[in-house]
Parts: structure tokens; sequence; C-alpha cells
């Protein structure tokens, strides 16, 4: 009975079915296309993982906390083009351009979760709004074409954030260990922490929550912040490896990252979230992603594949959920 019961919490657990899917997915695509999983392939799958990746890590906690930020895709191409562009103009070195483009992407959170705690804006609305801001303004000053950017290399910057080294036959780059860092950090805030605890409570129930003395507006700002931070750090990282600074980059990206929150586990109502289920959706789709390009399906039926996960996600969650709180 024991085993049985320890099966059942398994299942039930949010974080099941994302790994029964991706697993699912990897060996169908493995099964058409050896090439699959050859070590070119899995590195140049992990290099663009990252970068999305990072983004969903922070919307993970800003959703458990009951609240959207719809303004990250803009965050994503804009600050590489503030770096690049105040580096290009000779006021500033590289790293003091990149310190630049992360304070004003927190200065961004921090507005986006002002207007949405204190004057009580809905976060999609409000971030809808900064959405067209931050990507208006960056067509507006690089007139709608792609920044001019120079070489980074030999720049310790670049070599920290996108510096590349070989395991074997496997391309790895820096970036990779910072997302991991930053998933077992956030991991660790969300499941093991005080701070943790404030978050769910401020999404399960805001009013019970401030009752017992947390202060729900100041973390949700917390998180606004955070999310812009990330969404910077994922552009600017983006910006190095690739070395293109486009103000059109992240264009639909903070839908793609709900996307990845959301079939991990995380509810959308707020309250219950999971780091380790978002790892789990953002392989899903960038395995989605890699391994119909490599199977001969055309790329423009990619988000018809990220509708039906994300249905059949959702009706999977809330079954098993149902089966958990019927105790069967």
């Amino acid at each position: 009975m024991e085993h049985r019961s320890l099966i059942q919490r398994l299942i039930a657990r949010p974080e099941f079915g994302p790994l029964v899917l991706l697993v699912i997915e990897i060996a169908v695509f493995w099964s058409i296309n050896h090439d699959f999983l050859s070590p070119q392939n899995i590195s140049n799958t992990l290099a663009f993982t990252v970068e999305l990746g990072l983004i969903a890590l922070a919307m993970t906690l800003l959703m458990t906390s009951g609240e959207f930020d719809l303004s990250v895709g803009s965050l994503f191409g804009f600050s590489p083009v503030l770096m690049w562009t105040l580096f290009n103009s000779g006021l500033t070195s590289l790293e003091v351009g990149f310190v630049a483009a992360l304070l004003v992407a927190a200065f961004i959170g921090l507005v986006n979760g002002w207007f949405v705690t204190q004057l009580k804006i809905p976060s999609f609305l409000v971030t809808l709004g900064m959405l067209l801001v931050v990507r208006g303004t960056a067509l507006f000053v690089t007139d709608g074409f792609p920044q001019r950017t120079w070489s980074a290399e030999g720049s310790w910057l670049a070599e920290a954030l996108v510096g590349d080294f070989f395991i074997g036959p496997f391309r790895i780059y820096m970036s990779l260990f910072w997302f991991i860092a930053a998933a077992i950090a956030l991991g660790y805030v969300l499941t093991q922490s005080r701070t943790g605890n404030w978050i769910q409570a401020a999404g399960g129930n805001p009013n019970a929550a401030r009752a017992r003395g947390v202060n729900v507006s100041g973390v949700k700002i917390g998180l606004f912040v955070l999310s812009s931070l990330m969404a910077s750090l994922a552009g600017v990282i983006s910006s190095l490896r690739t070395s293109a600074a486009n103000p059109n980059s992240g264009t639909g990206y903070e839908l793609e990252v709900i996307a990845m929150v959301v079939i991990g586990g995380t509810a959308l109502t707020g309250g219950r979230g999971t780091i380790i289920g978002t790892v789990l959706g953002i392989l899903i789709l960038r395995v989605m992603r890699n391994g119909i390009v490599l199977i001969g399906v055309p790329g423009l039926a990619y988000n018809i594949f990220i509708g039906a996960i994300i249905l059949g996600m959702m009706a999977l969650h809330s079954w098993l959920e149902r089966r958990h709180q019927a105790g069967t």
C-alpha cells in the first residue's frame, strides 16, 4: 500500500505530465531522424533553450504570485540595443553599457510593479502597455534597423556570459551554467524559503497573506523587477552570442514563455508554481521547435503544436488535480 501511495503521489505531481511528454517527444523525434540526438544538434538546442529559459524561470515566480509580464519580449530586444548604442557612441565601455541596460530594465520592472500594486491596474494591461512603449522606443532609436555591433571577442563580459568550450563532441556555452544556477537558486527560493511562502500566499489568497503580515505589494514589485532583469540578461546573452542587436528581437517571446510555465504545471490563477516543471516546459517547447524542423515539418506550423500541447497539458493537469482532490 505504501508503494502504491508513493506512485500515486508521483503521478499527482504537476511535473509528472511534462516529464512523460518530454520523454515521448525525444523518442518520437529520434525514431524519425537519428540526427536529433547528435552532439551538434543537442548543443544547438541547449544554446537556444537557455535564453528563453532564463525569462521563464523568473516568470514562474511572478505567475505563482498571481501576475503576468507581457513586456519581457520587448525588453529582450531593447536591452541589447541600449547596450550597443551606448558602446558604439563611445559613451561607455561594453561592460558599463551592460550594467546600464540592466538598471533601465530594473526601473521598467519597478514601474510595472508600481502600476499593478499601487494603481490596482491588472498586470495584463500594464505590461501590454509597457511592451508597446519599450518596443516602440527600440524601433524609434534604431529607425527599425538592427543596431551595429562590434566583435566582443576578448571582453571578459562576453567570455563570462557566452564563452564556449567543448566537452568531447558537445559545444557548451557559459550561459548554460547561468541558467542552471538561476534554476537552482529560484527553485530554492520558491520551495525552501520564507520568501517562497510569501510568493505562494500572495498568489493564492492575497488578503489572507496581508492579514498574516506579508508585504504582498513589495513581493510583487520585487518579482516584476526580477522578471525584467532576467529578460534583459537573456537579450544581452543572445546578442553577444549572435553578434546582433535587432530591435524586433523577442517578438512573441512573452507568450511562448508563459506557455512554457503553464505547460510545466504552474497555476494560471497563482498560488502554485514549480521551477522543475518550468524547466521541463522549456525543454518541451524547444525540443518541439528543433524536432519538427529536423523531421521536415514546416517551421510555420510550430504554433499549431504549441497550442495543442497547451490544451493537452491543461486537460491533463485538471484531470490529475481532480483525482488528487478525490483521493484516488
